[in-house]
């Protein structure tokens, strides 16, 4: 159940804010595609409601339609008792994700059907419907008609699915009538489909010419009936795109209560059934008289193998066994610190060790057991009141600028820079403790005001981080808050320094993201595999290296850890006229770097630049100058040419 909204005026004084993912079919199990985007439109959920919104958020199920009737035939059982079967899958796993949805849509509710019927007699008498006959060639799979030119090798040309020829009596919705009226909304509304990029494929999609749809089929059995036309069910698109407002109660009472937090503010699609949603579904809306939803955001896909996760492809990446090795919060802030939402992102157990050991055994986690432990020592386990001494103060501004940060990023859907913000704060905390020292200042009693002001600062540091962690890691969030001895913040909409709860006592427990030995895991995970019979692969040739280039195994490559940096200023080194200093943003702590390319590159020219830096070099002085890592760049004839990145990647992510 979603948590209890921040006390910031009556219900209905808050700004509405309703979110929906799209509905997942029932004709296999959830694997890590569904649950990205569940996870995402969790941590938006729970972040609008943080700041004062009166939220909304649906999911669901898509449970009618051929291929759904063709597994369950296959399975030798009736289409619904596959539906319950895979819904009762979902049900689980969100809640074992900590999923906060307000209502669960499926395609077989009663209100549901109220809805289609309803949505159907509205376009009907706008005109827009009318009784024909199609014949082309249908994909199961993404349940659409593709031209015969767009096929190839008997394959539809989004996803390679089989398609085959289909030849029936339709009833058609006028698409082609509001190719203007979507041009004209896209005018006005430039954000209306995100990112950018798939606003323009929408656009031009829309421009290169609009056909009529059909919206019926007399060729399966499992579906809506068509109202008014026996032997007719209503075709996949128009039921499916329907939920959005028959879980609002559009069939039943579009005036009423329910149906108030239409239009939505956001629909989270992955980018394959973004042409739905962006074309269809706002045509549908405009010949009913309904309001059109302000934004469909088509978010990139998972990749495995540097292909997209399918069933048919055997590369679906299962949730289960993550969760059940690393917990829900894990997986959560893997999801959406490793992806920048709207581009493609590639999943490997690899990368997700490093992001767990990372940033959640070394950097939060430990900083929590410093925390609690020096309190519990040096305080007899007490938070004491907000200390008088500078020092309770000094992370304040730390903290308002991750705060600010954090919320800038959350609006803007990058959830990747807004957990970077949030250990941005994990990192100057930790810092912090290392500048002051408090197991020295714990046995100077005339210091005793300043340990007090230390160990309360990072106190109140480390509880704002977990504030704002709290949407992406909702159980940790409250884990280390009760350690803290302090009720986790609710109310986000301001910054605000004093949370912690004074006398509150500290909670010394296990630790809260144990480090993961990697090769004793990858070990344990082949042995797994061993009772599989492995068939030998047939030696590939081994290239040659480039002369004088000894060749690295994959281990000996993946100790070099290469991030993203944010060239945050740069100045030339006294008396060095080859060398350059660069101060660098890696997401969670900034870094000096000195670097021999001034003969190349001014410094104002690399300032804000995004470069490839080696983060676990060890320091070294060049000229007197530390530099704390080593930048990129291509050896161009003697000219260095620094690796920069043309797209917005955050801050810290991995480069491999």
């Amino acid at each position: 159940m979603p948590e209890e909204p921040p006390e910031t005026g009556k219900m209905s004084d808050r700004p509405r804010f309703y979110l929906t993912t799209p509905i997942y079919y029932v004709n296999d199990e959830p694997h890590i595609g569904h649950t990205y985007t569940t996870v995402v439109a969790d941590a938006v959920a729970r972040y609008r409601r943080a700041v004062g919104y009166d939220v909304r958020f649906l999911t669901g199920t898509d449970e009618h339609g051929q291929k759904i009737e063709r597994a369950a035939r296959a399975q030798g059982i009736r289409p619904i008792e596959l539906a319950d079967r895979v819904v009762h899958r979902y049900h689980e796993l969100w809640r074992a994700l900590s999923i906060s949805h307000d209502d669960f849509i499926r395609t077989t509710d009663p209100r549901h059907r109220l809805a289609v019927e309803k949505l159907i007699r509205r376009m009907k008498s706008a005109g827009d419907v009318y009784l024909g006959a199609y014949e082309g060639m249908y994909c199961s799979g993404c349940e659409a008609f593709y031209p015969e030119s767009q096929i190839r090798d008997g394959r539809c040309p989004d996803q390679g699915h089989p398609v085959e020829r289909v030849a029936e009596e339709s009833y058609f919705f006028r698409l082609s009538r509001y190719q203007e009226p979507l041009l004209e909304h896209y005018r006005r509304n430039p954000a209306f489909v995100r990112p950018a990029s798939r606003f323009n494929e929408v656009r031009a999609f829309v421009e290169s010419g609009l056909r009529d749809l059909s919206i019926s089929r007399t060729s399966l059995d499992w579906g809506i009936p068509y109202p008014d036309a026996p032997g007719h069910v209503v075709y996949v698109w128009v039921d499916a795109l329907t939920n959005y407002v028959s879980a609002l109660g559009y069939g039943e009472d579009p005036e009423g209560a329910p149906f108030r937090y239409w239009p939505a503010q956001v629909h989270l699609v992955g980018k394959d059934i973004l042409r739905f949603h962006a074309v269809y579904w706002p045509a549908f809306l405009l010949s009913a008289g309904l309001p059109l939803p302000e934004c469909v955001y088509g978010h990139g896909w998972w990749l495995k193998d540097e292909a997209k996760m399918s069933k048919s492809l055997g590369n679906v990446v299962r949730p289960g066994p993550l969760l059940r090795d690393f917990g829900p919060d894990a997986l959560r802030y893997f999801l959406l610190r490793e992806m920048t939402f709207g581009l493609d992102g590639t999943y490997s157990d690899e990368q997700f060790l490093d992001r767990y050991n990372g940033d959640l055994a070394n950097d939060l986690g430990n900083l929590l057991s410093r925390v609690v432990t020096l309190i519990e020592g040096g305080l007899s386990g007490a938070i004491p009141a907000q200390p008088d001494a500078p020092e309770a103060r000094e992370l304040e501004p730390a903290a308002a600028d991750a705060h600010a940060a954090w919320r800038a990023a959350f609006d803007a859907y990058d959830f990747s820079g807004a957990l970077a913000a949030a250990w941005r704060l994990v990192g100057e905390t930790n810092r912090f403790l290392v500048r002051h020292a408090p197991w020295a200042l714990a046995s100077d009693p005339s210091r005793a005001e300043t340990h007090r002001a230390v160990l309360w600062g990072a106190s109140e540091a480390l509880l704002q981080a977990a504030a704002m962690a709290s949407p992406a890691m909702p159980r940790a969030a409250e884990e280390i808050a009760s350690r803290l001895g302090s009720p986790l913040p609710r109310d986000l909409s301001a910054f605000r320094w004093g949370l912690l709860t004074t006398g509150g006592r500290v909670a010394k427990r296990a630790p809260l993201f144990p480090r993961i030995d990697k090769a004793a895991y990858f070990k344990e995970s082949r042995a797994v595999d061993d009772s599989k019979p492995i068939q030998p692969a047939a030696p590939e040739p081994k290239p040659a290296p480039p002369e004088g280039v000894a060749l690295l195994t994959i281990d000996e490559f993946m100790k070099v850890d290469l991030r993203v940096a944010r060239v945050v200023s740069c100045e030339r080194v006294e008396g060095a006229e080859k060398l350059l200093k660069l101060r660098v943003d890696l997401g969670t702590e900034e870094r000096q770097i000195v670097a021999g390319i001034a003969k190349a590159y001014a410094p104002e020219a690399l300032v804000g630049k995004r470069i490839v830096v080696v983060a676990n070099l060890k320091p070294a002085k060049l000229r007197g100058v530390e530099s704390q890592g080593m930048l990129l760049a291509a050896d161009l004839g003697g000219r260095p040419i620094v690796a920069t990145f043309e797209e917005d990647v955050p801050p810290g992510t991995r480069v491999r």
